[in-house]
């Protein structure tokens, strides 16, 4: 039976613990919002790239064939998979779900005789996959803390130039959308080819309007200059949304951990006072039986 000095030391130990989780949970806080402030600075960017790239799009009736990021290829042999996951570990679940969802999406392919090139980021997806043996294409790590808008640029790079280079047929992108500290959507959406994600809903009405624009330089020249700046602002904006849902996450585990660690302590106490208990019962016995002696 553990002594009373064994449980003050396990009691100091779980408050050693709790302060750190506390102090983790406050820095994930106050970087969650940063975060999600850098989040709701891009994604009115990052629509209304969507609602002109598409509304161009309509209005000119582009053929695909002469934009490779909007050419649809015939057969789909073989995918890219771009997987957004953590630098840094104790975030729950976060991780683990996207590499969950990302391997099956990659078994769903293979069971199909179609070929996966997997893109990862971040330390801890990549570290799983090695140690299962998946071969990645390509690794981005130490960028998710803090993204910036040229490490989306280097992804959107290399995706784009599998697509267009017809090394891949389709690109997925795998990653956590940002609702709420509490709430993280697994997301799985196809960007390569763009045209894929042109939602009709964002399609203007002056799109179905046969109006006679004069664009300078010629309107094709535009939509093939925009057409990787949408790539590139589509993989920034899934980047911030993983680096928010990362915090929030982290949040959220600190915060149970921290809860955990208060009902250890309650757990523990209760169980010093007892075994103190215990002993204070048992000297009293011992002088009684003593005194019984005595006489």
């Amino acid at each position: 039976m553990a002594t009373t000095r064994d449980i003050k030391r396990r009691i100091t130990s779980v408050q050693n613990t709790r302060k750190i989780t506390k102090a983790m949970e406050m820095v994930a806080a106050a970087r969650l919002r940063r975060a999600a402030e850098r989040i709701e600075n891009t994604r009115p960017f990052a629509l209304q790239m969507m609602e002109f790239i598409a509304g161009l799009a309509g209005y000119l009736e582009v053929d695909p064939s002469e934009f490779p990021l909007l050419k649809q290829h015939e057969q789909v042999k073989r995918v890219a998979l771009v997987v957004l996951t953590a630098d840094r570990g104790l975030s729950g679940a976060f991780t683990t779900n996207i590499i969950r969802a990302a391997l099956q999406r990659y078994r769903e392919y293979e069971a199909e005789g179609i070929e996966a090139d997997l893109i990862v980021v971040g330390k801890r997806g990549v570290g799983t996959l090695r140690f299962q043996n998946y071969q990645m294409d390509r690794t981005y790590v130490g960028i998710t803390d803090m993204p910036s808008f040229p490490d989306a640029q280097a992804i959107s790079y290399r995706v784009a130039e599998l697509y267009a280079g017809e090394r891949v047929d389709r690109v997925h992108l795998i990653f956590n959308s940002f609702k709420s500290a509490m709430e993280q959507v697994v997301t799985d959406q196809v960007i390569l080819p763009i045209q894929e994600e042109l939602v009709p809903e964002f399609l203007p009405e002056a799109a179905a309007i046969n109006l006679n624009f004069i664009f300078e330089p010629p309107a094709s020249v535009i939509l093939r200059e925009l057409l990787p700046r949408y790539l590139d602002m589509t993989l920034y904006r899934a980047l911030l949304e993983s680096t928010a849902s990362e915090h929030g996450a982290r949040m959220t585990a600190m915060r149970n951990a921290s809860e955990s660690a208060s009902e250890m302590i309650d757990q523990l106490t209760l169980a010093m006072n007892r075994v103190r208990q215990a002993s204070i019962t048992q000297e009293i016995l011992e002088v009684v039986a003593g005194a019984d002696a005595l006489e």
